[in-house]
């Protein structure tokens, strides 16, 4: 990988500042500009639908974005999910389950890479529900906070719908790895 030609790659340089937006929201957060961070939660997502379609759409995918992208959108999610929760602006039993969700991917992932037995994390479909269960949760938390309005029932209702994918989504990782060390432990 050559530094230059990553940081010449326009979806890179997209991807790069949305990780350096991550400190700036969580810093709205706590100084209670909530307005301030729902606006710079959606300019995130939408440089995240820019820099994918100009990455395929110009042919400028490289493996430094393909791995800096699923990266940067983990950050904003947890930094998020972290925030609210530290200033009791969501319940921590939420934010306890989301980011122990990705510790454990991540610890899977390093565990089976120790055991020379690396696995190829895919997205599966209940990940990407809960990716956008996540996000629509964050940007309705964000928003009422930020225009003062009441979003109840519907966020309790989104809130447990992140609750419930998550957990399913932490089944479904942990039978992927446990059906991959198997299959790496049977001979031939």
């Amino acid at each position: 990988m050559n530094f230059p030609s990553v940081v010449n790659n326009l979806p890179n340089i997209v991807t790069i500042v949305r990780i350096l937006m991550v400190p700036v929201l969580v810093w709205a957060i706590a100084a209670g500009e909530m307005r301030l961070a729902f606006l710079l939660f959606v300019a995130a997502g939408v440089s995240d639908a820019v820099d994918g379609f100009v990455a395929k759409r110009f042919g400028m995918t490289t493996d430094f974005g393909a791995h800096l992208d699923p990266l940067a959108d983990k950050m904003l999610i947890v930094a998020i999910f972290v925030g609210l929760g530290w200033f009791g602006r969501i319940p921590l039993w939420l934010v306890i389950l989301v980011v122990s969700r990705d510790i454990l991917i991540v610890g899977a992932v390093t565990l089976t890479l120790l055991l020379g037995k690396p696995i190829k994390v895919r997205p599966l479909w209940i990940s990407k529900v809960n990716t956008v269960v996540q996000i629509v949760f964050a940007s309705l938390v964000l928003g009422a906070l930020g225009f003062g309005f009441d979003a109840e029932p519907v966020q309790s209702i989104i809130m447990y719908l992140v609750a419930a994918t998550t957990l399913l989504s932490i089944g479904f990782y942990t039978r992927e790895w446990v059906r991959h060390l198997a299959a790496e432990s049977e001979p031939g």
